[in-house]
């Protein structure tokens, strides 16, 4: 009784529309607690509002973050969505195909290529509205040179979403973050994708405990001294102050921040020359 009242006093105060979103509200909470539905982005409806009926590009596969019950569903969203990775075969995707073979969405189908991400020069400038990339940009040795890139393909004013690991919550926690002055030093020297500069870092730092799939600290070497072939090597830790300041230098504006165990940036690309 007590609940039904406190409806009908909502109902002449407020109206039925915020009736029926508290309701959402509740089940939302419910499902969430019982492990049906994922946890959401608080500010999904703004990403609705920057992404609905866009055409994109992904970079490093797909995640299930931006899946339909994800943290940040995206893929139901955007109207067509092409892919990036560096390899036919990865050790995430298993074997994929150049090709219109990027299904991201029920019957939605995007172009998928197998290049570097440091390399999209098959693309031509200002294609896309819009380029994300999830727990892709630690595995890459030059960071800045892939997103000068991945900028050149983005429209005026395009979005540029990025998702790193929160470091607090993976293997990473003992590690330093990486300095911005850093990254612009690997730019600046041209440091390729077979750079294993961090190895002896990480083989000290890394928290095996956390990365069962990983093996025993020999197995997990031999694997990373592979880096080049299998890509599972996170050469930089980020965070959201680094993230900024490389938003920051490409010349973007920043228009959304969150963390939860990943790092999320949104911005968008300012009509001036920039870097």
């Amino acid at each position: 009784m007590k609940f039904l009242r406190r409806i009908v006093f909502l109902f002449r105060g407020k109206g039925i529309l915020y009736i029926v979103r508290i309701i959402i509200a509740r089940i939302e909470r419910f499902l969430i607690a019982k492990g049906i539905l994922k946890k959401r982005i608080k500010k999904y409806s703004f990403f609705k509002s920057q992404f609905t009926g866009k055409n994109g590009i992904e970079i490093g596969g797909l995640s299930p973050i931006f899946g339909a019950t994800g943290y940040l569903p995206i893929y139901p969203l955007v109207n067509k969505l092409d892919g990036c990775n560096f390899s036919s075969t990865t050790l995430w995707e298993g074997n994929i195909q150049d090709g219109e073979s990027y299904n991201f969405f029920k019957k939605k189908y995007g172009t998928q290529y197998i290049s570097e991400a440091t390399d999209l020069h098959f693309i031509p400038d200002e294609k896309y509205d819009f380029v994300i990339s999830s727990n892709c940009l630690e595995h890459i040795a030059n960071p800045l040179k892939a997103l000068e890139d991945w900028k050149r393909v983005l429209k005026k004013d395009g979005l540029l979403l990025l998702l790193v690991p929160n470091k607090k919550y993976f293997f990473d926690h003992k590690r330093p973050i990486v300095t911005f002055s850093h990254l612009f030093e690997d730019y600046q020297k041209g440091v390729g994708e077979n750079d294993l500069t961090h190895l002896d870092e990480i083989l000290m730092l890394h928290d095996l405990e956390m990365d069962k799939h990983s093996g025993t600290f020999e197995q997990f070497k031999t694997r990373s001294l592979k880096n080049f072939e299998n890509r599972t090597l996170h050469h930089h830790v980020f965070d959201g102050k680094v993230l900024e300041e490389i938003y920051n230098y490409l010349d973007f504006e920043i228009l959304l921040t969150d963390e939860n165990k990943n790092h999320l940036i949104l911005g968008r690309k300012k009509n001036s020359n920039g870097h």
